[in-house]
């Protein structure tokens, strides 16, 4: 093959050693004879479903189309058309005229009239002419009678409860409550309060802050310790297993996976040439084997039989079935029109026909008209240039 030719003489990648280089093409070769069969089926496949799709699939497609909408997309749009509206639109009107009108008819002859004229005009009629009246005399007397009355005797409550509960209740709050209140809080203040903050500040507080530092001192001493500890595994974690396992996947797992992938890569592009190569030959010989012979019959035996076939049996037998057609119609349409004729006659005979008014003769002039050599007797005769309407209104 000249896909080596091609291609730019090997370099050593940074990190890659002689032995990559030497394992490389074997490793190639082996994976190219594992995926070349894998690539020329896959290409067969395509091509196959690729003919099939172009020669079954689209045909079906469109055949099946047609025939859904031929067999359900016009008739159900013919019976939507013709069937289902109507008989919706019948429905619809049945359904207004069952359960709307009489309901509409209800409301609006009995419902309204009867809210309106036996409760709406008596209650505003009421409120009008009785309640408003009313209202306005109970507002008159509470404004007269009833305004000055009460305040005269909220006036004489309020000095009697200011005189005998406001002023002794406050009086014993002032003189009495305050000064013990007052009292109770500086004995609570000397004898309770103060003695306890000495405590809290001389005591407790130091206290507090020696017990803070010893265990700030104690958790220091931990927290050094705990970090000693996890640093030590930390290195032994990295330095046994962490260095190993980053040394093997650098230089063996890496490598290996880059050589494998490029393999698979170079391997699929040339199987894909290769079977480029195949389908080429294949193709040639299906049309030196078919497609040649084929297209020779079919030049040379089958389009001067279809050209004979279309010029000398199919045309005369199209031209003869047109004038037969012809024919046929012109021979139905007479005798259509003789039916429809021999019916007219038979119903005329049967009840008659319409009466056909007798022709009427046209009156000429009085006199002898211009042409005419008539003359009625006892008439002057009438000048050639005269009009027949002056003459006529003088007779007249």
């Amino acid at each position: 093959m000249d896909y080596g030719k091609h291609q730019a003489p090997a370099r050593y990648e940074a990190g890659e050693g002689c032995l990559t280089t030497l394992i490389r093409i074997p490793v190639r070769i082996v994976v190219l004879v594992v995926v070349l069969p894998v690539r020329m089926v896959w290409d067969a496949l395509v091509v196959t479903g690729r003919a099939v799709d172009r020669t079954l699939l689209r045909p079906l497609g469109r055949a099946l189309s047609w025939l859904f909408a031929t067999l359900v997309v016009i008739p159900a749009g013919w019976l939507y058309e013709s069937v289902l509206t109507p008989l919706g639109h019948g429905l619809r009107w049945l359904a207004a005229a069952v359960f709307v009108w009489p309901w509409v008819a209800l409301w609006r002859y009995v419902l309204v009239p009867g809210v309106r004229y036996g409760l709406v005009v008596p209650v505003v009629w009421l409120y009008e002419s009785v309640l408003t009246p009313l209202g306005h005399g109970l507002r008159w007397v509470y404004r007269a009678l009833l305004a000055p009355a009460g305040r005269g005797v909220r006036t004489a409550v309020g000095w009697v409860l200011t005189a005998l509960l406001v002023r002794p209740v406050t009086g014993l709050w002032r003189y009495v409550l305050v000064p013990l209140a007052l009292a109770a809080v500086w004995l609570a203040e000397h004898l309770v309060v103060r003695p306890l903050g000495w405590v809290y500040r001389e005591a407790l507080t130091p206290l507090g802050h020696g017990i803070t530092w010893l265990l700030d001192l104690l958790a220091r001493g931990i927290a050094a310790v705990a970090t000693g500890l996890w640093t030590a595994a930390g290195w032994l974690v990295t330095t046994l297993l962490v260095a190993p396992l980053r040394w093997l996947y650098r230089q063996v797992l890496a490598p290996v996976g880059r050589e494998v992938a490029a393999a698979f890569g170079v391997a699929w592009r040339v199987a894909g040439y290769i079977s480029r190569a195949v389908g080429r030959a294949v193709a040639w010989l299906a049309w030196h084997l078919v497609g040649a012979p084929v297209t020779w019959v079919y030049r040379t035996v089958c389009t001067p039989v279809g050209h004979f076939v279309r010029d000398q049996v199919w045309a005369p037998a199209r031209r003869a079935a047109a004038e037969g057609g012809r024919a046929a119609r012109s021979a139905l349409r007479s005798a259509r029109e003789t039916v429809r004729q021999a019916r007219r006659d038979a119903w005329r005979a049967l009840v008659g026909g319409p009466r056909v008014p007798e022709p009427r003769e046209l009156k000429g002039p009085l006199a002898r008209t211009l042409g005419s050599t008539t003359t009625v007797p006892s008439v002057a005769p009438e000048p050639e240039i005269s009009s027949l309407g002056e003459k006529n209104a003088e007779r007249g």
